[in-house]
């Protein structure tokens, strides 16, 4: 780790103006488990690092005439035991619950959940976010078995973040500060597959800071995460599910896939096909099968299709009996 001048601020318009217009001038630091590896790994070198966990205009979570506002310093334990977030939005609450390891959920922060770095072992190991060399893709020909079967390449890492897949169904925004004003944007948005090694994998720019979430209201929703054991270990493929009901037929739904592409990925076509239907243990089934349809499994990851394909039937009955 090289050294680097660390800044403790105490306000939100101080910490935005510590940041730097390039990528190297600053990070920002909350719950620090993802940057502090990096920052031993090489990856991440800045020449500052600035500390946001002070800051209580980024604590909180409260209902809002909007919905739901989750400030960026909210913990995941803390967002998992709300009984605001359990009652209302419940996917969110399965997604943080889901991590299995309680120093992680006490530590780590929802902004950081959505800010953290690839877990690629490629780019892990220093072969760069695309992972390319002599002009091809290490992970094609490599060891691919968590990698992506959605989004065809470059990029062919699989999104890291527990909250993108339910905060993208939720229909999600995020807030963005920095010291020349602020924009909101879809979570949908915020989340990039890059196509080349200058571009990052979210919208965050190296001058903003990520403030808090806004999720509106949802009628019913629901995360399933499927995972090799139940020790510390990352998901190997996901759902979540957010429906608005009709009567006792759905009226709307949106299905979003986590684990299995550089973004969280939005099945359409399977969300759109729930409409006028009561959701059944066969709906549920057939619609994790149309969730999957255009998978591109790569040479060791076939088996996440049928993972998905699981995930998206029990959210989606996870979301029902939660209705009933």
């Amino acid at each position: 780790m090289q050294a680097f001048e660390y800044s403790n601020p105490a306000t939100l318009k101080e910490a935005a103006g510590l940041l730097g217009a390039s990528w190297g001038e600053a990070d920002v630091l909350a719950g620090g488990t993802d940057l502090i590896s990096l920052m031993k790994d090489n990856l991440h070198s800045p020449k500052r690092v600035v500390n946001i966990k002070s800051i209580r205009e980024l604590e909180g979570i409260s209902r809002t005439s909007a919905g739901l506002r989750i400030g960026a310093t909210v913990t995941m334990d803390e967002l998992a035991k709300s009984p605001e977030v359990r009652a209302g939005w419940r996917a969110l609450a399965d997604a943080a619950e889901g991590i299995p390891s309680p120093q992680i959920r006490h530590m780590g922060t929802v902004g950081g959940d959505l800010c953290q770095r690839p877990r690629c072992w490629y780019y892990r190991q220093g072969f760069g976010l695309l992972a390319m060399k002599n002009g091809k893709s290490l992970v094609v020909g490599g060891e691919n078995q968590y990698h992506a079967i959605f989004g065809g390449g470059p990029a062919y890492f699989v999104s890291a973040s527990s909250l993108g897949p339910a905060l993208v169904a939720l229909g999600a925004k995020v807030k963005l500060v920095s010291a020349k004003g602020s924009r909101e944007i879809a979570v949908k948005e915020f989340f990039v597959a890059p196509r080349d090694e200058n571009t990052r994998e979210i919208a965050l720019r190296p001058d903003e800071i990520l403030t808090e979430i806004l999720v509106p209201p949802v009628m019913h929703s629901a995360t399933y995460e499927v995972r090799q054991k139940e020790a510390l270990d990352w998901p190997l493929a996901a759902a979540a599910v957010a429906i608005h009901m009709k009567g006792t037929a759905v009226g709307s739904a949106r299905i979003v896939l986590g684990h299995v592409a550089p973004t969280p990925w939005e099945a359409t076509a399977a969300g759109d096909g729930l409409a006028g239907k009561t959701i059944t243990a066969a709906v549920a089934e057939e619609a994790g099968k149309v969730a999957v349809e255009g998978a591109q499994p790569l040479s060791h990851n076939a088996y996440k299709i049928t993972l998905a394909k699981t995930a998206v039937k029990r959210a989606l009955l996870e979301a029902a009996k939660a209705r009933a």
